[in-house]
């Protein structure tokens, strides 16, 4: 009888060792995986950001060149007013002089 309590306890001993190594095998599989996911989820914040980069520096361009343009526009706009007084003071002056 104790022959078979031994190798009872042996055995249950054994499985208990088996089931504690595959539980360390599955634990440390899914920590890898967690550890793929997070690099993953890194590597994809890290696109993200260096794509709204690219975008702040195209909008930043886009209004550069606006603010060109406006400044541009406004300066034809006085050069366009000043023809405008210029013309109108010769016409002022030509009536004066009747």
């Amino acid at each position: 009888m104790r022959k078979i309590l031994i190798a009872s306890m042996a055995a249950a001993a054994f499985s208990l060792t088996a089931c504690s190594e595959k539980a360390q095998e599955e634990t440390s599989e899914a920590g890898a995986a967690v550890a793929d996911d997070a690099a993953a989820a890194g590597d994809a914040v890290a696109e993200g950001a260096a794509d709204a980069a690219e975008a702040t520096a195209a909008a930043a361009d886009d209004a550069g060149n606006a603010v060109e343009g406006t400044v541009n526009a406004a300066g034809d706009a006085a050069a366009a007013a000043g023809d405008k007084i210029e013309e109108e003071t010769a016409k002022a002056e030509a009536n004066d002089k009747q």
